[in-house]
């Protein structure tokens, strides 16, 4: 079957938007062939273009600018979804959305004006920031260079870990000026000069397009800059709150794939152990039990994810009435910090029930059930969970704020 094979019986003539039936479509669609996509590791072009049409990535956008509206809380039902419809494209609009919240919700006019009607009509914006030749990993050190031209700029740079970027329609790129200021400079993917590699050997998230960006000499425009001393795009504490809850999402998605597998796999069964407790496997209590617990454990994940959004809900209205309270930020940071810590380990381990419930045939390269581990491990890796523990520990011991920056 077609990657695809629904598609024509999908409607995008409108936006879809939170709990829609054509959600639910656009949802069904993304997860036909998502297994055999990675497993082939075909890279998924045509479903990142169906999202472009279906302008999930516009559903933060505010009513009064033409958007859907929707709340945290709601985005982040709508990334486990897609979490558990497929892994890698959650992972692929994860900077998009982080990006609208610090670019473009909250910032219609003047020069986000032209990016938040670019979102709005389903233009994805991807991320460049990262540099290995930095020493600590999150910090905002940059070598990328803006350099001024005329009535522009150029820019030139490496990048890696380009999450999303090669499916992108605009790159924001982390760069630094001459003069040692920092900016963002916002432009096209295809723009001569950008270089997008895919160039992602992990061994999870295997179709992220997190590669390499490499930057040389792209012309930028006057307007396509967005200096930090211009809004609190950068500056303001716990601005990583929103990517970083994303990722657990993300997880908790996976975390629903697993509960799936687990299912068709007792049912699937032929055979069982000699000394089984029952002689068909949807009978078997140890696997009723196991299942139980999986199913568990995603219940806890997606609960535990949506406590945090709300925190994020309580943040928006702090900020939607001009007013600027560190202590919801910390609030909404906190939860995000503790969500990972929880998340991540149910569903890692869920993936290991997932094969207790299957047995030695269901670790065949051809059921490609490895993928859950695999892609829950490396979301995992992003930021690793005990860095989050020890900082939680010495705030709740000590009333020391977490960091307010970087993974947090």
């Amino acid at each position: 079957m077609n990657d695809l094979a629904v598609q024509s019986k999908l409607d995008f003539l409108a936006p879809v938007t939170p709990n829609s039936d054509a959600l639910r479509a656009l949802f069904d669609s993304i997860a036909e062939g998502a297994s055999e996509r990675e497993q082939e590791r075909r890279l998924p072009y045509d479903v990142i273009d169906l999202i472009r049409r279906s302008r999930l990535c516009a559903l933060r956008i505010k009513t009064v600018n033409g958007g859907p509206g929707a709340t945290a809380r709601e985005l982040f039902d709508v990334v486990i979804q897609l979490g558990d419809a497929d892994q890698n494209v959650a992972h692929i609009v994860r900077n998009h959305f982080a990006l609208v919240e610090r670019f473009v919700r909250n910032h219609p006019q003047g020069k986000h004006a032209k990016w938040l009607t670019a979102v709005l009509d389903g233009a994805i914006i991807g991320l460049a920031f990262g540099e290995l030749e930095t020493k600590q990993a999150g910090s905002r050190e940059v070598r990328t260079t803006l350099a001024p031209d005329g009535g522009g700029y150029r820019l030139n740079g490496i990048k890696y870990y380009s999450t999303g970027s090669l499916f992108s329609d605009y790159v924001l790129v982390r760069a630094v000026t001459l003069d040692g200021e920092s900016a963002s400079a916002i432009v096209p993917a295809n723009r001569e000069g950008v270089e997008l590699v895919d160039d992602w050997d992990g061994f999870g998230q295997r179709l992220t397009g997190s590669g390499t960006t490499i930057l040389r000499d792209v012309w930028v425009e006057a307007d396509e800059v967005v200096f930090d001393r211009e809004g609190p795009f950068y500056t303001q504490p716990y601005t990583a709150t929103i990517p970083q809850l994303i990722l657990t999402a993300i997880n908790a998605g996976i975390l629903r794939s697993i509960l799936r597998d687990a299912t068709a796999l007792v049912h699937r069964r032929q055979r069982s152990y000699y000394h089984a407790a029952a002689e068909r496997p949807a009978d078997d209590p140890i696997l009723q039990q196991t299942v139980g617990q999986i199913a568990s454990n995603a219940f806890a994940a997606e609960a535990t994810v949506l406590a945090a959004a709300d925190a994020l809900d309580v943040l928006d209205a702090v900020r939607d009435r001009g007013e600027h309270d560190t202590s919801a930020a910390l609030e909404a940071s906190l939860r995000a910090a503790k969500a990972k810590v929880v998340v991540d380990e149910l569903t890692i381990r869920s993936a290991s029930l997932l094969l207790d419930v299957g047995g030695a045939s269901a670790t065949k390269h051809s059921q490609n059930l490895d993928r859950h581990w695999r892609n829950a491990r490396t979301l995992a890796s992003h930021n690793p969970g005990t860095y989050k523990a020890r900082a939680i520990g010495d705030h709740v011991i000590n009333g020391v704020p977490l960091p307010t920056s970087g993974f947090f």
